[in-house]
């Protein structure tokens, strides 16, 4: 939070805005490459030598990694569109805000496609218990990184803000030091 603070005193505020949506645009890229190949890869599965083989589970499994692909795909990429919507209204907050809803509405969309293609992929694979384990496994590994160590973490800045204090404070003293005549020391 004092980063931010340090920080929005050297910007404006539309300054902090563009920064906020081309941060957000720079993620949505990232989200938005693995998503779409995941959604590929769904929307080819059925056409597969193989699929016929599944059983009813997996076929309801199916669909529902394929419907949360879909609207993964659907709510990262609609800041774009909605920027397109509002472009040169003057209404960047408004954007920045509503965007971060639908990218954080992407991401939950996206785990629940990855899980249920793991659960998709395992249960084919191997016994329904040993896919759900796998599955139970691979959900909290995507919760952990996507959502618990984030939360856990949000104050992330102010650390890192006590160090570097702690460092500038170290730096100021090693000038005062140095600036002082040698033979002369500091109380």
């Amino acid at each position: 939070m004092a980063a931010e603070q340090r920080r929005s005193k050297h910007e404006t505020e539309k300054q902090r805005w563009d920064r906020n949506f081309a941060d957000l645009l720079q993620e949505l890229r990232v989200a938005q490459t693995g998503v779409q190949i995941l959604f590929a890869f769904l929307l080819t599965l059925p056409f597969s030598s193989g699929f016929p083989n599944t059983t009813n589970f997996q076929k309801d499994t199916y669909i529902v990694a394929l419907l949360a692909a879909a609207a993964a795909t659907a709510m990262i990429i609609s800041p774009v569109a909605f920027h397109r919507a509002l472009f040169r209204q003057g209404r960047k907050p408004e954007l920045v805000r509503w965007a971060h809803k639908m990218a954080t509405g992407g991401l939950a969309f996206m785990l629940i496609a990855m899980v249920s293609s793991v659960l998709l992929i395992t249960d084919y694979l191997t016994d329904t218990w040993i896919s759900l384990v796998l599955t139970g496994i691979a959900a909290l590994f995507f919760l952990t990184f996507w959502a618990a160590v984030p939360w856990a973490r949000r104050n992330w800045a102010d650390d890192d803000d006590d160090e570097d204090e702690d460092e500038d404070e170290d730096e100021n003293e090693k000038n005062e030091e140095a600036a002082e005549p040698s033979g002369t020391s500091r109380p």
